[in-house]
């Protein structure tokens, strides 16, 4: 015996072309397709209750025009929460696909404000996201700074501190800046006033890397000329983080400090030579 659904609780905005889309299905066709869905896996009725609620999603994403984002966009992110929420639909629960699958439909919209209202994220703890919201809402009616009232207010509403609602509202208040200025007389663009790091283009520091991998491969090929004793003394000497003293060194191989000084100095020339009369 099929349940007894209540119609569902679904206005329709003006604004919006409902034209295009399938017509609502009753409240018995729906149930036939979820439980085509539900019992067998039927990817077809799945598709009819997809479309058929797509007025659905489009007057949800409707609610949301005033983030600047694009409507189209909107109703995409949208229609995926609905295909989620038709996914995990139960008939069997005797409630229509329409409640069930508002908090889907919202839950990816949310989602898609998030990444794209603001280059810089503004919420992204589950307590800022509601609080994002929520304050929006408020701050519609309201088209000024919030007074500490007005933020006690909101905060004792949504059960947040005041210093919460004072941050978010700040949050809201920051806007985008491209890099680069639309307007020659605009001289508040960051491109006027930030400098990269490095000045140098692209072709210059590939060559600067390409030349500094050339020289590193002559020092190696240097020093592998190198006997074993006087590679041992450059690296001792040069190459470690606490330098080595000649008596330490004259004591390893049983000669005089003077000897390893030797050493040291031809082994440095021996380097120099090699790397100057090494090809570009």
């Amino acid at each position: 015996m099929k349940p007894d659904f209540s119609p569902p609780a679904v206005k329709t905005a003006s604004a919006l072309n409902v034209q295009k889309y399938p017509p609502i299905l009753t409240p018995e066709q729906e149930y036939a397709l979820a439980i085509e869905l539900y019992e067998n896996q039927n990817l077809d009725a799945a598709q009819k209750l997809v479309l058929a609620h797509m007025r659905f999603v489009a007057f949800i994403a409707h609610g949301y025009k005033g983030y600047g984002l694009e409507q189209a966009d909107l109703i995409q992110e949208g229609t995926i929460g609905l295909m989620k929420a038709v996914k995990r639909f139960n008939p069997h629960k005797q409630v229509r696909l329409a409640s069930f699958a508002v908090y889907w439909i919202r839950a990816e919209i949310h989602e898609f404000v998030f990444k794209n209202w603001k280059i810089v994220k503004i919420a992204t703890t589950k307590a800022q996201r509601k609080l994002f919201f929520k304050l929006r809402q408020a701050k519609a009616q309201i088209f000024q700074a919030l007074t500490a009232e007005q933020a006690e207010k909101i905060a004792n509403d949504l059960g947040v501190r005041r210093q919460d609602v004072l941050e978010m509202e700040s949050r809201l208040q920051l806007n985008d800046v491209a890099f680069e200025a639309s307007d020659e007389d605009d001289l508040n663009a960051p491109a006027h006033y930030l400098t990269a790091q490095d000045s140098q283009n692209p072709e210059q520091l590939l060559l600067n890397s390409n030349t500094q991998k050339h020289q590193q491969q002559q020092l190696h090929q240097a020093l592998a000329s190198l006997d074993s004793r006087s590679l041992d003394i450059l690296q001792n000497r040069y190459l470690k983080e606490e330098k080595t003293t000649l008596h330490t060194l004259a004591n390893k191989y049983g000669v005089s400090a003077e000897r390893v000084r030797q050493l040291e100095n031809k082994a440095m020339k021996k380097l120099k030579t090699q790397l100057q009369d090494s090809p570009d």
